[in-house]
């Protein structure tokens, strides 16, 4: 990186909450936020917002008739996005741009309209706009009023982090001081958890105090379930007085696939994001590695492999919040983010109850979190503390 970028906002909408007190209560207590509920014709495991944060989402949703029409998705974005941009201090004279993505978009309308369809054989008016890629970042832009450039995209569970990499190269570039990068998702559909079954890589064991196994390396069936949430972060360039933590290392790679959601068996990937974003950065500096680790059998062990092989002896301790709030998809790689700035704000390592740790590092000073997707697409964010 050519300079630091400072976080001067955070702010999320997940299965633990809104408020960054409640959220950080809720990582330091070993319960997980699993509920089970019947979608379609069978039951599934998930991670949903709790109700005084639906609530939020159903005021919000109220408050004019234009977001009446809109998927959860955009709403969950839009939430994140107005706490976060009244955290860093902007407002409607700031120029920032706004990149906020998602891995499946607006999947509870798109699956109404269709239904819709099937059934008449005609599609509603708003089917089209309510349901296109650019939805979340254009209404956070109306929503916020900002004048600069708005970017959406998908790269499955990687999403978020692209965002911030793609934030990191407008401020860099000096076409822009600020941007607002985040993602958002909201899968909890019949069609989406069939889909992930259909997969065979999601949770079944119900009754089991902790059904998502993410980083137990000795688990023998896959364990991964769904959450739902969003997050933003505000950016701005260099050492900004009012900064929560700064990005100094970036990394990103990809890797040939063998078929549609295969991963190395060491993560190539992961290697080539973690080493380009640990450039200029001592290994032995970095205190934590919040992992991807989506509790399935291979993602879980070829990332920790692929960790091996880069810090070797050095050996971070290790982390996940999969097994508490689920895999949010594109709004994954932010979330895990917002944990790692929690953690340097508090200065405590959050552990996985059900996993034994070589201990808890005392001072936190540079963490890295990891992201992947299907697609084989890594990216690897180094912050610190400011």
């Amino acid at each position: 990186m050519i300079e630091p970028i400072s976080i001067t906002g955070m702010a999320s909408v997940s299965p633990l909450g809104m408020n960054q007190n409640e959220i950080w209560e809720a990582y330091t207590k070993d319960q997980h936020k699993i509920t089970s509920r019947k979608y379609g014709s069978t039951a599934a495991i998930v991670a949903e917002l709790p109700r005084h944060a639906a609530d939020q989402i159903a005021t919000l949703r109220n408050s004019t008739a234009n977001y009446q029409a809109l998927d959860n998705s955009v709403l969950y974005g839009l939430l994140a996005a107005r706490n976060a941009f009244k955290m860093a201090g902007w407002d409607k004279n700031s120029h920032f741009g706004i990149n906020v993505g998602s891995s499946r978009g607006a999947t509870s309308l798109f699956e109404k309209y269709h239904e819709e369809f099937l059934a008449k054989g005609k599609s509603s008016t708003l089917s089209s706009p309510t349901t296109t890629l650019g939805n979340i970042s254009s209404w956070i832009a109306h929503d916020l009023q900002s004048q600069g450039p708005e970017i959406s995209h998908s790269i499955t569970c990687s999403t978020a982090l692209h965002a911030l990499l793609n934030g990191v190269a407008w401020i860099q570039s000096g076409l822009t001081d600020k941007f607002l990068v985040g993602g958002s998702e909201a899968p909890l559909t019949a069609f989406t958890i069939e889909q992930m079954k259909a997969l065979k890589i999601y949770a079944a064991d119900t009754n089991a105090d902790y059904p998502c196994q993410a980083m137990n390396l000795n688990k023998k069936r896959n364990s991964m379930f769904l959450g739902e949430g969003a997050g933003v972060i505000c950016m701005e360039k260099g050492v900004q007085n009012n900064a929560i933590a700064l990005v100094t290392g970036i990394g990103y790679a990809t890797e040939p696939l063998q078929h549609n959601i295969s991963i190395s068996t060491e993560a190539d990937c992961f290697q080539k994001s973690m080493k380009m974003a640990l450039q200029g950065v001592d290994a032995s500096d970095i205190d934590v590695v919040i992992m991807h680790a989506p509790g399935t059998i291979k993602g879980d062990q070829s990332e920790y492999n692929a960790i091996k092989k880069v810090f070797g002896s050095q050996m971070p301790a290790l982390t996940t919040n999969k097994w508490k709030i689920g895999h949010t998809f594109g709004a994954s790689g932010i979330l895990s983010l917002e944990f790692a700035i929690l953690m340097l704000a508090n200065q405590k390592f959050i552990n996985i109850p059900f996993v034994t740790s070589d201990g808890a590092p005392q001072n936190l000073r540079k963490i890295l979190v990891n992201a992947v997707g299907f697609g084989g697409n890594a990216v690897s964010v180094v912050i610190e503390q400011r």
